[in-house]
């Protein structure tokens, strides 16, 4: 029997995503459908920072303490953007259902639009690439449920995804957020 060096039998280490990355081989597949169903639902919190309330406030032409008079409130987790009761939950003060441009999306069934696209908070940019939506296949499979563009389309890669969530999960711990203000006038 010949002695072999172990040395001579190492193999460079393979670089593993992180355990937490069940998607990293392929991607997930996403593609929105203009649907609006990530922009209602249950009463929720719409974060933004201050710089992303000044760029709204300039979109819509108004001073940025009209826009937090006017389109968001207090909750626990800071200052969310308004939300209006219709028939298919809790939308978003900004998201448009009844534009004749929303109302042609989905080949005539109508869609929903936002009407701030460009100047969207981080946290709608992100979507579906949320910390929480990426932690389990379940958790993907819970968000499938409630978005239909979600395992539809391309693949995306991998780097856009964590870029996504890294960027989201950032925010979330940053602190950065709006916070809720004393009511007092």
């Amino acid at each position: 029997m010949t002695y072999q060096d172990p040395a001579d039998d190492r193999r460079p280490p393979q670089r593993q995503p992180p355990p937490s990355e069940w998607y990293a081989d392929a991607g997930l597949r996403f593609e929105c459908t203009m649907c609006g169903d990530c922009c209602t639902g249950p009463p929720g919190v719409i974060a933004f920072t201050q710089n992303e309330g000044e760029r709204i406030a300039k979109r819509l032409g108004i001073s940025y303490q009209d826009f937090l008079h006017r389109y968001t409130h207090d909750t626990p987790e800071g200052r969310s953007l308004n939300e209006v009761r219709t028939a298919h939950g809790h939308d978003c003060v900004f998201l448009d259902r009844t534009s004749p441009h929303a109302r042609s999306l989905r080949d005539g069934r109508g869609g929903a639009v936002c009407s701030l696209y460009e100047d969207r908070p981080l946290q709608c940019r992100t979507f579906p690439w949320w910390p929480d939506n990426l932690r389990t296949p379940r958790d993907w499979a819970r968000t499938a449920r409630a978005c239909e563009g979600v395992n539809r389309g391309a693949f995306v890669p991998v780097e856009h995804i964590r870029i996504q969530r890294n960027q989201q999960s950032q925010r979330e711990r940053s602190g950065d957020n709006v916070p809720s203000s004393d009511p007092t006038p």
